[in-house]
């Protein structure tokens, strides 16, 4: 319920925190005190739309902020929760607007846009005025409220999970024809990839292997170039020059020839037979080398064909050699649901007549489920009117059907509340065959009837009892009693008797200071009330007749 409401400079109203309670709370004051400004305000804090000349004279900005406390499992929670936003036991939806018009919104001090707070707002208070109806007179509201005075909530659930089954049902069924129809476009073109793809076997990682082998082959080729570069200058192919050890042969046969005794030369042709056994041995260690370390030329070229063909496929494919697995499980599932699909279709196509068979059954008997509530409410409602000065009109709840692509998780019915204010007269919407005051009334008899199901706690009445009086303003103020046992009521009234049968009342003035004018409320105690019901009744002169009469009208409303 609402628990506080605090305005800032908001046209006349300088600084006002209000308290409120549950039951009825009714606010009084003479025509012109400003109470509308008060429901502007809280108009403004649930999202209405911000104008500069709510900004009180003088003062750059304006601010009003409403507190509510939501009880356990109310919609408005699930929606902080969808925002991300943690839930605490006090509400406070707050807007600012600047002079200029431009305004800002929050939600327990987190910014946000103004439509979550409308959003929340909505789920919080209902306003019924003369001039603004909302709520009940909406349309898309009256399946719901039907609903709950019927106690329909558990086919109402069983109907949305068959919609959402049925629902799930056809999706598939139109992916799978989808699918189908795709690689039936493509059957040629897919068979062949298949069989390209399955004669290539692609391999999950055979790329990276295969490219570090090939770089190992590569190495080692490159490795037997230089063992036989060397082996070539150790042994030319003209020999004619001869080699290192012809040279060393030679050399040493030409010191052979020097004269004896010779014993210089021993030492060099010593050195110079070492030197031949050291170049026999490193010739004979390089074609070792050669014979044995080399790589395998045909390997080196099958890795490399191998290399070619999964690069050629990428290519083709447009995809990553790495992705070339998937892709070829991937179109054999497709050419699997395409020799498959027709037998898979066929179980999807009886899953989904199943699925709606079993939502028509829900919505059926949830149409006839309201077709009777619908008549118990029209009889519940009939009862309200005749005091309610509201004899000569009837109320009517239409159950009609929709079209199949109407029909959704609420149902196949299009629900709508109906009224004839006149004899003769054709039935139609509430806004538009009812007056003001009428559909004021109207709508306080609705919610009389509709107290127990209703999902706000919060309603406001905006002078439901305007131009009427007496035994109709006493019938008014006891049924706004009745509906504020299950939830809480505000009324704006100039009756006596509906302030009356007010559980707390709220007086709202107008103070002029100098040349400025300002709106005050003050809570009034038992003799206040008095007081103020007389001037109600009476006039600007408060007579005793006029107290006594308030007496009258207090007794047993007081605690």
């Amino acid at each position: 319920m609402l628990i506080s409401l605090a305005i800032r400079d908001v046209v006349l109203i300088e600084r006002l925190d209000l308290a409120f309670g549950p039951g009825l709370t009714v606010l009084t004051g003479e025509t012109g005190a400003g109470k509308s400004i008060l429901l502007d305000s809280l108009g403004l804090a649930c999202g209405a739309r911000a104008e500069a000349g709510m900004v009180r004279s003088g003062q750059s900005q304006c601010s009003v902020a409403a507190a509510f406390a939501p009880p356990e499992g109310h919609p408005a929670l699930a929606i902080l929760a969808e925002q991300g936003m943690e839930p605490e036991e006090v509400l406070v939806l707050r807007r600012v607007v600047q002079a200029d018009g431009r305004g800002r919104a929050f939600v327990n001090d987190q910014p946000v846009a103004v439509g979550l707070l409308r959003r929340l707002a909505a789920s919080l208070v209902e306003v019924q005025g003369q001039h603004d109806q909302v709520g009940l007179a909406d349309p898309a509201t009256h399946a719901g409220l039907l609903d709950a005075f019927g106690g329909l909530e558990k086919s109402r659930i069983a109907v949305a999970g068959a919609w959402r089954a049925w629902r799930d049902a056809d999706r598939t069924l139109v992916a799978a024809r989808e699918a189908i129809a795709a690689a039936q476009r493509d059957e040629e073109f897919l068979r062949h990839a298949v069989q390209e793809l399955s004669d290539l076997a692609p391999v999950e990682g055979e790329e990276e292997e295969l490219t570090k082998e090939r770089q190992r082959l590569q190495q080692g080729e490159r490795r037997n170039e230089s063992i036989a570069a060397a082996l070539s200058e150790m042994q030319p192919r003209d020999r004619r020059r001869g080699g290192p050890a012809d040279a060393l042969r030679s050399a040493a046969r030409a010191l052979e020839r020097l004269p004896a005794p010779n014993e210089e030369a021993q030492p060099i042709l010593h050195l110079l037979a070492q030197a031949q056994d050291a170049v026999a041995e490193a010739e004979t260690l390089l074609q070792r080398m050669l014979n044995e370390g080399g790589p395998d030329p045909r390997r080196l070229e099958q890795l490399e064909d191998r290399l070619f063909g999964l690069r050629a496929a990428a290519r083709k494919h447009g995809v990553a050699v790495v992705e070339l697995p998937a892709l070829l499980a991937q179109q054999k599932e497709r050419l699997g649901a395409l020799d498959a699909g027709t037998e898979r279709v066929a179980g999807l196509e009886r899953a989904a007549t199943e699925a709606r068979d079993a939502y028509l059954a829900s919505a059926r008997a949830l149409t006839a489920a309201r077709t009777a509530a619908a008549k118990r409410l029209e009889t519940a409602l009939a009862k309200e009117l005749p005091p309610l000065k509201l004899d000569r009109a009837r109320f009517f709840v239409e159950v009609a059907a929709r079209e199949e692509s109407g029909w959704s998780a609420d149902g196949m019915d299009r629900v709508t509340f109906l009224v004839s204010t006149n004899p003769g007269q054709a039935p139609g919407n509430l806004q538009k065959i009812a007056s003001g005051g009428e559909l004021s009334r109207l709508m306080l008899a609705l919610k009389v009837v509709l107290a127990r199901g209703s999902p706000v706690p919060t309603l406001i009445f905006d002078e439901v009892d305007a131009g009427i009086g007496g035994a109709t303003a006493a019938a008014v103020g006891d049924r706004l009693a009745r509906v504020a046992e299950r939830l809480q009521v505000l009324v704006v009234t100039h009756s006596p008797q509906v302030a009356a049968r007010g559980s707390q009342q709220l007086r709202v003035a107008k103070r002029v200071k100098g040349e400025r004018a300002a709106t005050t409320v003050e809570p009034l105690d038992k003799r206040e009330r008095r007081e103020e019901i007389a001037r109600m009744l009476a006039g600007e002169r408060v007579t005793d007749a006029a107290r006594a009469a308030a007496d009258s009208l207090l007794e047993g409303t007081l605690l």
